[in-house]
């Protein structure tokens, strides 16, 4: 149990009959690499000698915040493009809100067909998941929990395809814009909810007020002669 434990931790899964001959080959670097500078961090693979870790120590220092920037920019060009099909949808005489709603609807559903519906199906066929572990991969990967439970490329019965989880990576890049938009019209929209929620509570309670003092009677005056 000791050896197999030490095997684990260096990356080894005992599950299979056969080895893969090298951890840290070019695919599984690449996906290291990009679950560190997404802060998924799923913890089956890790450094493990001293110089390595402080390299990773000093690439996480640099990437996690060059990544932020490109997811950045990358939010803010699919944002450009959600105006640009809001003006060719918007038609004269047609509701501003009734347009903001469709293109929400159209960015939603679009979104989840390309990051969360469609992937999943991919790694069910690959992995030999069910849809349901598939999805639940799927969002906890894109919403940068990773617990690490499920993991592409890690069955050592399987062959996999060497861009295989490089195409995850990038997958996992743009899924992560995404439902970061997401994450924030989400917010945006309860933050509204609830600011008229209070309002409408501030208004009723003044409303309320008024009526009390309306109803009090008026108090006699006593005239107290000089």
């Amino acid at each position: 149990l000791q050896v197999l434990m030490e095997a684990w931790e260096k990356g080894v899964n005992p599950e299979g009959n056969s080895t893969n001959p090298s951890n840290w080959d070019f695919s599984n670097s690449f996906f290291f690499a990009g679950t560190v500078v997404t802060t998924i961090g799923y913890g089956n693979l890790s450094p493990s000698t001293v110089a390595g870790q402080i390299f990773c120590v000093f690439y996480a220092l640099f990437g996690v915040p060059l990544n932020l920037a490109f997811l950045n920019q990358l939010g803010k060009a699919l944002n450009a493009h959600l105006l640009t099909l809001e003006r060719w949808v918007q038609k004269p005489g047609r509701a501003q809100v009734k347009c903001q709603f469709t293109i929400l609807a159209i960015f939603l559903t679009t979104g989840t067909l390309l990051f969360l519906v469609f992937p999943p199906l991919v790694f069910s066929y690959v992995e030999g998941w069910s849809y349901g572990e598939g999805f639940y991969f799927t969002f906890i990967t894109l919403s940068t929990i990773g617990f690490g439970d499920y993991v592409v490329g890690t069955n050592p019965n399987k062959h996999y395809i060497p861009v295989y989880r490089s195409l995850t990576a990038i997958w996992i890049v743009f899924g992560l814009a995404w439902l970061a938009l997401v994450f924030n019209v989400g917010a945006d929209l309860m933050e509204r909810y609830l600011q008229l929620k209070w309002h409408k509570s501030d208004l009723s309670l003044a409303e309320g007020d008024t009526t009390k003092l309306e109803d009090e009677p008026e108090q006699p005056r006593i005239h107290i002669p000089s």
